[in-house]
């Protein structure tokens, strides 16, 4: 005689591996409004919104961000001797993260564009690969967060495209601000 099978046990409450609790919500705009009221890009409907500044006043304002990308032995060689066949990695991620930062309201939406009065791209070498650090600073109604974090994060994928044939596994990572001063909500040091 054949067994029947079993009906499979209930799932447990908790959430799949790498899926939250809250990714797996479905917001209408009834509640995305109800949640997000205090993000200055949400209207009350829910709507993405431009936020005005207009009423703000032009302060002085810098950030500072930073992140990192970790390579293996052979890539940090051929990157710290200049024999990569594209050219000098370094010199091309600092002149990108460059004009990232002065691209970013075409590359991040909603963000204004700002005059930038200084942008300063360095990397350092490390025992993984290269740190690297984004200077920006202006006189705006708005802050430099965005620009920084933006230098950062392309400079770091300009270094990988430049080393990509050697090493694929490189990891880009751990960008983030570090520093934020002027404006309304004044000076942010990471801790």
């Amino acid at each position: 005689m054949r067994r029947r099978a079993e009906a499979p046990a209930a799932m447990p409450s908790r959430p799949r591996r790498g899926i939250g609790v809250s990714s797996r919500r479905v917001w209408g705009p009834g509640a995305l409004a109800k949640k997000m009221t205090a993000l200055s890009h949400v209207d009350q409907a829910g709507r993405v919104k431009m936020v005005d500044v207009g009423d703000k006043p032009v302060t002085q304002r810098e950030a500072i961000a930073r992140g990192s990308i970790g390579m293996s032995r052979e890539a940090r060689r051929l990157v710290r001797t200049g024999a990569v066949k594209k050219g000098d990695p370094l010199q091309a991620a600092r002149l990108a993260g460059i004009m990232a930062a002065k691209q970013t309201a075409t590359l991040i939406p909603l963000c204004h564009p700002i005059p930038l009065s200084s942008v300063r791209v360095e990397l350092t070498p490390t025992a993984r690969g290269y740190d690297i650090e984004a200077r920006v600073s202006t006189a705006a109604q708005t802050g430099v967060e965005m620009e920084a974090l933006t230098a950062v994060a392309v400079a770091a994928l300009t270094m990988y495209d430049m080393v990509k044939a050697v090493d694929k596994s490189m990891v880009i990572g751990d960008v983030r601000l570090m520093f934020k001063s002027g404006g309304r909500s004044g000076t942010y040091k990471r801790k």
